[in-house]
């Protein structure tokens, strides 16, 4: 039985798949090819770059035009700023994936050599002049991973492709793709020879073009889910796919992970006479985010990175726009895969939307001491909001000193205290889903909370008092009850931070109940 992969490139026999030549333009990379371009093609982890490659190489060497060769680099990564070392890592690992693909042993019996006599900053410039001049055919080379290199070991291998450049296809490849999660034009390179920064666009400036491989469409996540279904006679609810592709965006990795832990690893789902539902997708999305898997271990990395946190921190804000995210950074997040661009700038889908907060409050999450069933209604166990607010003014009036300054994104500070508080609570009962932005001016959450009698659904928009309170209040009516109408709930709550340091905690503190179109909110100021 094959099933969705989650880890490494795609095995056809064993995982369900799309057909990896039809993830990017193939007639355009071929045109590149045959115009003997070197270009880049560039993806965030785990959306299918090596799974693409491989397939490339098959196809190439099946035409008869080339003779083309794959191989990862990312092992050199541990030399680090050890250029000899790293070179003879690369041109080993280069000359082993030659015998495995192409049962040429040209590689293996001359680099060691070469790198004796050429040295570190020549020999691999030097290995593929002569392969390219003793191969029948024209050589393409495929070079994965090239941006997990750092420093000199990077810019070495940069200078010495553009060194050949012009040699090409006689005496150098024809073409070469560099492939990376970040476009080379991106890399930023410190040069300890140099004592200087040195960029991927200047190392590399004979690169062509850069191609971007993009996430599933709607129509191929339901393509990819039809493989199970065909395979095992388990359906998914229309409902069921409306929700994955609501959730991912068509992430490939969140795609597969969903699949898999819905079909797979939850046991009601290993019965392929139940279909799959909706609420089964929102509890393996659930799963997925507290068991911490290696993709969502990575994002929360790069949360950690003073580039990434100049974009992000405003979205999570829900502020006016700023006046400047350094473009070179927007472009970073971007390639990352952490937001995306059409548009306004926002986070990439809504499974990530519930991650950032959460991984950047976790440490929060597990040291606040409140107990979730001081908040549940005896009588009909729903989740009693007056109750759960009116503790968090006080906690927030008590702790928001201490827990806003040690948060790393202290602009979005009170947002994230709040839904640290609020995971919390729900955490194992219930859920909260986001939506948030720049420019948005609020954060608005929708708490999930099922009970007995049914499923309960309050709203919380949070707003930062910017303006006159009279002025945020009215706004924030508007803006709760736009919201609660689009989420179809009567429970709605407006929360307004007040950051100013020259009121006092009995000025910002309140709580007021208003009547907007008819409908009941609260107002909770802070």
């Amino acid at each position: 039985m094959r099933f969705f992969n989650t880890a490494g490139p795609v095995v056809r026999s064993d995982h369900y798949c799309l057909s990896p030549l039809h993830r990017f333009d193939l007639e355009e990379i071929l045109s590149l090819i045959n115009q003997k371009k070197y270009f880049v093609l560039h993806a965030p982890r785990q959306t299918g770059k090596t799974t693409c490659l491989l397939a490339l190489m098959e196809h190439l060497n099946a035409g008869g035009q080339y003779r083309c060769l794959y191989f990862n680099v990312e092992s050199a990564q541990a030399a680090r700023e050890n250029v000899r070392q790293g070179m003879r890592t690369i041109l080993d690992e280069m000359a082993s994936r030659a015998i495995d693909f192409l049962n040429d042993d040209f590689p293996e019996s001359h680099w060691l050599q070469i790198l004796e006599k050429s040295g570190e900053y020549g020999a691999l410039n030097k290995m593929l002049s002569l392969w390219a001049k003793e191969s029948s055919l024209p050589l393409v080379i495929l070079i994965d991973e090239i941006d997990s290199l750092v420093g000199d070991t990077l810019i070495s291998i940069l200078r010495q492709l553009r060194t050949g450049y012009s040699m090409r296809p006689a005496l150098f490849p024809q073409s070469i793709i560099l492939c990376g999660v970040r476009d080379v034009r991106d890399y930023r390179i410190r040069s300890t020879q140099e004592k200087a920064i040195i960029t991927g666009g200047s190392a590399f400036n004979i690169k062509a073009e850069s191609l971007r491989l993009g996430d599933f469409s709607r129509k191929e996540v339901s393509a990819l889910y039809n493989q199970h279904t065909e395979e095992t006679g388990q359906v998914f609810e229309d409902k069921a796919l409306d929700l994955v592709w609501d959730l991912t965006e068509g992430q490939p990795w969140l795609v597969n992970a969903l699949g898999y832990e819905a079909c797979f690893k939850m046991k009601n789902g290993r019965d392929r006479t139940i279909p799959i539902t909706k609420d089964m997708i929102n509890e393996a999305k659930e799963n997925i985010i507290l068991r911490r898997d290696t993709h969502i271990d990575q994002l929360a990395d790069k949360l950690e990175e003073e580039r990434v946190r100049r974009v992000i921190e405003p979205i999570l804000a829900g502020g006016e726009q700023p006046e400047q995210i350094p473009v070179d950074d927007i472009y970073y997040v971007r390639d990352l895969g952490v937001i995306r661009t059409e548009g306004q700038i926002r986070i990439a889908n809504r499974i990530y939307q519930e991650i950032i907060p959460r991984e950047l409050t976790y440490s929060t999450q597990l040291t606040i001491s409140h107990d979730p069933i001081w908040y549940i209604c005896p009588e009909d166990s729903r989740l009693d909001m007056d109750k759960l607010l009116t503790a968090f003014q006080e906690f927030f009036r008590k702790h928001s000193e201490h827990w806003v300054e040690s948060f790393d994104y202290k602009e979005a500070g009170p947002q994230l205290l709040l839904q640290a508080f609020l995971q919390r609570i729900v955490n194992g009962g219930g859920r909260v889903e986001r939506e948030y932005g720049i420019g948005h001016m609020r954060t608005d959450l929708l708490v999930i909370w099922p009970y007995p009698a049914g499923i309960q659904e309050i709203v919380l928009e949070l707003k930062i008092l910017y303006n006159s309170l009279e002025r945020t209040i009215k706004d924030g009516l508007s803006q709760t009850s736009n919201y609660m109408d689009k989420c179809g709930t009567d429970e709605g709550h407006l929360v307004i931070f007040d950051r100013s340091k020259e009121k006092t905690w009995d000025e910002k503190i309140f709580q007021q109940e208003k009547i907007y179109q008819q409908k009941k909110i609260k107002v909770w100021g802070m």
